[in-house]
Protein backbone atom coordinates (compact mmCIF):
# COMPACT_ATOMS: atom_id res chain seq x y z
CA UNK A 1 0.00 0.00 0.00
CA UNK A 2 1.36 3.09 -0.64
CA UNK A 3 2.19 5.53 2.00
CA UNK A 4 0.54 8.77 2.04
CA UNK A 5 1.65 10.87 5.55
CA UNK A 6 -1.12 13.03 7.18
CA UNK A 7 0.12 15.74 9.49
CA UNK A 8 -2.65 17.52 12.33
CA UNK A 9 -1.00 20.98 13.25
CA UNK A 10 -1.75 21.71 16.49
CA UNK A 11 -1.96 24.81 18.45
CA UNK A 12 0.49 27.70 16.43
CA UNK A 13 0.59 25.67 13.31
CA UNK A 14 -2.19 26.57 11.08
CA UNK A 15 0.10 25.98 7.68
CA UNK A 16 2.80 23.51 6.73
CA UNK A 17 5.33 25.56 5.16
CA UNK A 18 7.71 23.50 2.11
CA UNK A 19 4.64 21.74 0.43
CA UNK A 20 4.82 21.95 -3.51
CA UNK A 21 2.03 21.26 -5.13
CA UNK A 22 -0.30 22.38 -3.05
CA UNK A 23 -4.20 22.00 -3.67
CA UNK A 24 -6.93 22.67 -1.15
CA UNK A 25 -10.64 20.68 -0.89
CA UNK A 26 -12.97 20.14 2.10
CA UNK A 27 -13.58 16.92 2.27
CA UNK A 28 -17.08 16.03 3.92
CA UNK A 29 -17.75 13.40 6.58
CA UNK A 30 -20.88 11.86 7.29
CA UNK A 31 -19.65 12.52 10.66
CA UNK A 32 -19.59 16.34 10.86
CA UNK A 33 -17.50 19.41 9.89
CA UNK A 34 -14.19 18.73 9.29
CA UNK A 35 -11.77 21.47 11.64
CA UNK A 36 -11.12 23.26 7.49
CA UNK A 37 -10.26 22.01 4.45
CA UNK A 38 -7.72 19.48 3.76
CA UNK A 39 -4.17 20.74 2.49
CA UNK A 40 -2.80 18.03 -0.15
CA UNK A 41 1.11 18.39 -2.12
CA UNK A 42 3.74 16.81 -1.89
CA UNK A 43 7.52 17.03 0.22
CA UNK A 44 10.00 15.24 -1.90
CA UNK A 45 8.42 12.02 -3.30
CA UNK A 46 6.08 11.82 0.00
CA UNK A 47 2.51 12.68 -0.38
CA UNK A 48 0.88 15.23 2.17
CA UNK A 49 -2.12 16.13 3.76
CA UNK A 50 -2.39 18.24 6.17
CA UNK A 51 -5.14 19.79 8.28
CA UNK A 52 -5.30 22.50 10.97
CA UNK A 53 -7.00 21.21 13.98
CA UNK A 54 -8.24 24.21 15.30
CA UNK A 55 -8.95 25.41 11.72
CA UNK A 56 -7.01 28.52 10.39
CA UNK A 57 -7.13 31.24 13.01
CA UNK A 58 -7.56 28.99 15.89
CA UNK A 59 -11.44 28.94 15.80
CA UNK A 60 -12.26 25.83 17.46
CA UNK A 61 -11.39 25.02 21.37
CA UNK A 62 -10.62 21.23 21.56
CA UNK A 63 -13.79 20.89 23.29
CA UNK A 64 -15.56 22.03 20.05
CA UNK A 65 -13.50 19.64 17.34
CA UNK A 66 -15.42 17.49 15.25
CA UNK A 67 -12.36 14.31 15.89
CA UNK A 68 -14.62 12.17 13.73
CA UNK A 69 -15.22 14.11 10.83
CA UNK A 70 -11.34 14.88 11.00
CA UNK A 71 -10.29 11.60 10.99
CA UNK A 72 -12.65 10.49 8.92
CA UNK A 73 -11.77 12.97 6.66
CA UNK A 74 -8.35 12.06 6.24
CA UNK A 75 -9.24 8.47 6.18
CA UNK A 76 -11.21 9.60 2.73
CA UNK A 77 -8.11 11.05 1.80
CA UNK A 78 -6.19 7.96 1.92
CA UNK A 79 -3.87 8.78 4.70
CA UNK A 80 -1.83 6.24 5.96
CA UNK A 81 0.19 7.36 8.73
CA UNK A 82 -0.81 10.22 10.80
CA UNK A 83 1.46 12.70 12.94
CA UNK A 84 -0.54 14.42 15.17
CA UNK A 85 1.25 18.08 16.44
CA UNK A 86 0.42 18.90 19.68
CA UNK A 87 1.16 22.05 22.46
CA UNK A 88 1.37 20.54 26.04
CA UNK A 89 2.08 21.43 29.31
CA UNK A 90 5.26 19.04 31.20
CA UNK A 91 4.86 17.63 34.76
CA UNK A 92 9.17 16.81 34.44
CA UNK A 93 11.70 19.65 35.18
CA UNK A 94 13.89 17.62 32.86
CA UNK A 95 11.12 18.21 29.98
CA UNK A 96 11.63 21.79 29.69
CA UNK A 97 9.72 24.52 27.02
CA UNK A 98 10.54 24.19 23.59
CA UNK A 99 11.07 20.36 24.17
CA UNK A 100 9.58 18.01 22.29
CA UNK A 101 8.18 14.76 23.44
CA UNK A 102 7.38 11.07 21.82
CA UNK A 103 4.69 9.75 23.66
CA UNK A 104 3.70 6.52 23.56
CA UNK A 105 0.57 6.24 25.99
CA UNK A 106 -2.31 8.60 26.63
CA UNK A 107 -4.67 8.87 29.65
CA UNK A 108 -8.18 9.89 28.48
CA UNK A 109 -9.42 12.73 30.97
CA UNK A 110 -12.10 14.04 28.73
CA UNK A 111 -15.71 14.16 29.31
CA UNK A 112 -17.85 15.87 26.31
CA UNK A 113 -16.48 14.14 23.22
CA UNK A 114 -17.49 11.65 21.18
CA UNK A 115 -14.66 9.13 21.55
CA UNK A 116 -15.75 5.86 18.82
CA UNK A 117 -16.98 5.96 15.84
CA UNK A 118 -18.89 2.59 16.52
CA UNK A 119 -22.03 2.23 19.09
CA UNK A 120 -25.90 1.21 18.71
CA UNK A 121 -26.20 -0.94 15.66
CA UNK A 122 -22.84 -1.73 14.96
CA UNK A 123 -20.47 -2.64 18.04
CA UNK A 124 -16.95 -2.81 17.79
CA UNK A 125 -14.01 -2.96 20.14
CA UNK A 126 -10.50 -2.55 19.48
CA UNK A 127 -6.95 -2.43 21.58
CA UNK A 128 -5.59 1.08 22.57
CA UNK A 129 -2.68 -1.11 24.94
CA UNK A 130 -0.03 0.37 22.38
CA UNK A 131 -1.66 3.40 20.90
CA UNK A 132 1.05 4.47 19.34
CA UNK A 133 2.78 2.92 16.08
CA UNK A 134 6.65 2.55 16.95
CA UNK A 135 7.67 2.00 13.51
CA UNK A 136 6.37 5.75 12.85
CA UNK A 137 7.53 6.96 15.84
CA UNK A 138 11.53 5.32 14.96
CA UNK A 139 10.92 7.64 11.79
CA UNK A 140 9.94 10.41 13.64
CA UNK A 141 12.97 10.08 15.96
CA UNK A 142 15.77 9.73 13.00
CA UNK A 143 14.13 12.83 11.27
CA UNK A 144 14.49 14.59 14.72
CA UNK A 145 18.41 13.24 15.02
CA UNK A 146 18.86 14.65 11.39
CA UNK A 147 17.59 17.74 11.87
CA UNK A 148 19.28 18.63 15.34
CA UNK A 149 16.06 18.31 16.98
CA UNK A 150 15.97 18.14 20.79
CA UNK A 151 13.57 15.54 21.33
CA UNK A 152 12.72 12.89 24.28
CA UNK A 153 11.10 9.34 23.44
CA UNK A 154 8.72 7.92 25.59
CA UNK A 155 6.27 9.11 27.79
CA UNK A 156 2.54 9.21 28.51
CA UNK A 157 0.22 12.37 27.53
CA UNK A 158 -2.59 13.33 29.63
CA UNK A 159 -5.66 14.59 27.69
CA UNK A 160 -7.68 16.63 30.10
CA UNK A 161 -11.28 18.29 28.99
CA UNK A 162 -10.20 21.86 29.07
CA UNK A 163 -10.89 24.78 28.04
CA UNK A 164 -9.20 25.94 31.07
CA UNK A 165 -5.94 25.02 32.02
CA UNK A 166 -5.20 22.60 35.10
CA UNK A 167 -6.22 23.38 38.76
CA UNK A 168 -3.13 23.24 40.67
CA UNK A 169 -4.55 20.41 42.95
CA UNK A 170 -4.78 18.38 39.37
CA UNK A 171 -0.93 19.33 38.18
CA UNK A 172 0.07 17.76 41.49
CA UNK A 173 -1.52 15.02 41.37
CA UNK A 174 -0.29 14.03 37.72
CA UNK A 175 3.25 15.15 38.26
CA UNK A 176 2.59 12.73 41.50
CA UNK A 177 1.44 9.78 39.36
CA UNK A 178 4.38 9.93 37.26
CA UNK A 179 2.81 10.96 33.79
CA UNK A 180 4.67 13.03 31.79
CA UNK A 181 3.10 15.64 29.68
CA UNK A 182 -1.13 17.21 29.36
CA UNK A 183 -2.66 18.38 26.26
CA UNK A 184 -6.27 18.99 25.47
CA UNK A 185 -6.54 17.12 22.03
CA UNK A 186 -5.21 13.76 21.47
CA UNK A 187 -8.31 12.25 22.98
CA UNK A 188 -10.35 10.70 21.46
CA UNK A 189 -7.63 11.90 18.50
CA UNK A 190 -5.96 8.76 18.96
CA UNK A 191 -8.73 6.39 19.31
CA UNK A 192 -10.71 7.14 16.49
CA UNK A 193 -7.16 7.11 14.19
CA UNK A 194 -7.06 3.52 16.05
CA UNK A 195 -10.94 2.68 14.95
CA UNK A 196 -9.56 3.87 11.37
CA UNK A 197 -7.07 1.66 11.20
CA UNK A 198 -4.12 4.85 10.56
CA UNK A 199 -0.87 4.44 12.54
CA UNK A 200 -0.92 7.28 14.92
CA UNK A 201 1.78 9.37 16.27
CA UNK A 202 2.23 12.56 18.72
CA UNK A 203 4.83 15.17 18.95
CA UNK A 204 4.15 16.67 21.93
CA UNK A 205 5.42 20.25 21.81
CA UNK A 206 6.17 21.31 25.22
CA UNK A 207 5.04 24.90 26.02
CA UNK A 208 4.89 25.68 29.53
CA UNK A 209 5.60 23.50 33.07
CA UNK A 210 1.93 23.29 33.69
CA UNK A 211 1.24 25.09 37.43
CA UNK A 212 2.84 23.12 39.20
CA UNK A 213 6.30 24.30 39.08
CA UNK A 214 6.97 27.21 41.45
CA UNK A 215 8.34 29.27 38.70
CA UNK A 216 5.30 28.86 36.74
CA UNK A 217 2.44 28.91 39.31
CA UNK A 218 -0.04 29.81 36.42
CA UNK A 219 -0.23 29.26 33.35
CA UNK A 220 -0.88 32.16 30.18
CA UNK A 221 -2.18 32.07 27.03
CA UNK A 222 0.50 34.50 26.00
CA UNK A 223 2.92 31.98 27.72
CA UNK A 224 1.92 29.30 25.36
CA UNK A 225 1.40 31.43 22.06
CA UNK A 226 5.14 33.01 22.47
CA UNK A 227 6.47 29.50 22.90
CA UNK A 228 4.19 27.61 20.75
CA UNK A 229 5.63 30.08 17.74
CA UNK A 230 8.89 29.43 18.43
CA UNK A 231 8.26 25.53 18.04
CA UNK A 232 6.69 26.06 15.14
CA UNK A 233 9.59 26.44 12.85
CA UNK A 234 11.21 23.52 14.54
CA UNK A 235 8.16 21.35 13.35
CA UNK A 236 8.16 22.49 10.00
CA UNK A 237 11.48 21.55 9.85
CA UNK A 238 11.12 17.65 11.66
CA UNK A 239 7.85 17.47 9.37
CA UNK A 240 9.75 18.10 6.12
CA UNK A 241 12.56 15.85 7.04
CA UNK A 242 10.49 13.13 7.75
CA UNK A 243 8.49 13.35 4.30
CA UNK A 244 12.02 13.46 3.04
CA UNK A 245 13.18 10.24 4.45
CA UNK A 246 9.86 8.56 4.85
CA UNK A 247 8.93 4.93 2.94
CA UNK A 248 7.42 5.14 -0.22
CA UNK A 249 4.83 1.91 0.74
CA UNK A 250 3.15 1.81 3.95
CA UNK A 251 5.05 -0.79 6.23
CA UNK A 252 3.07 -3.18 8.57
CA UNK A 253 2.55 -1.59 12.04
CA UNK A 254 3.91 -4.04 14.61
CA UNK A 255 0.97 -2.82 17.28
CA UNK A 256 -1.10 -3.33 14.33
CA UNK A 257 -3.01 -0.20 14.16
CA UNK A 258 -3.59 -0.95 10.47
CA UNK A 259 -5.34 -3.95 10.62
CA UNK A 260 -7.05 -2.62 13.98
CA UNK A 261 -10.29 -4.19 12.78
CA UNK A 262 -9.44 -7.61 12.31
CA UNK A 263 -11.74 -9.51 14.76
CA UNK A 264 -13.13 -6.30 16.41
CA UNK A 265 -16.61 -5.90 15.26
CA UNK A 266 -19.14 -7.61 17.63
CA UNK A 267 -22.44 -7.19 15.88
CA UNK A 268 -23.47 -9.77 13.55
CA UNK A 269 -24.49 -8.62 9.98
CA UNK A 270 -28.00 -9.28 9.67
CA UNK A 271 -28.26 -7.17 13.31
CA UNK A 272 -26.33 -4.30 11.75
CA UNK A 273 -28.12 -0.84 11.58
CA UNK A 274 -28.00 -0.13 7.80
CA UNK A 275 -27.92 3.89 8.51
CA UNK A 276 -24.62 3.64 10.37
CA UNK A 277 -22.62 0.91 8.45
CA UNK A 278 -23.05 3.20 5.93
CA UNK A 279 -21.49 6.33 7.59
CA UNK A 280 -18.50 4.01 8.52
CA UNK A 281 -18.37 3.06 5.06
CA UNK A 282 -14.49 5.24 4.84
CA UNK A 283 -13.25 4.02 8.22
CA UNK A 284 -14.67 0.48 8.40
CA UNK A 285 -15.07 -0.56 4.70
CA UNK A 286 -12.67 -3.03 4.81
CA UNK A 287 -14.55 -5.11 7.35
CA UNK A 288 -17.77 -4.08 6.43
CA UNK A 289 -17.54 -5.06 2.83
CA UNK A 290 -18.73 -1.31 2.27
CA UNK A 291 -16.12 1.00 0.33
CA UNK A 292 -16.90 4.67 -0.10
CA UNK A 293 -19.21 5.65 -3.55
Amino acid sequence: MKAILGIIGGSGIYDLPGLEGVREEFVASPWGEPSDALRFGRIGATEIVFLPRHGRGHRLSPSDIDYRANIDALKRAGVTDLVSLSACGSFKEALRPGTFVLVDQFLDRTMRRESSFFGRGCVAHVSMAHPVGPRLQRCIALAAEAEGIALHSGGTYVCMEGPQFSSLAESRSYRAAGYDVIGMTNMPEAKLAREAEITYATIAMVTDYDCWHPDHDAVTVADVVKVARANAGNAARLVARLARDFPAEHEPCPVGSDRALDNAVMTAPAARDPALVKKLDAVAGRVLGRRPA
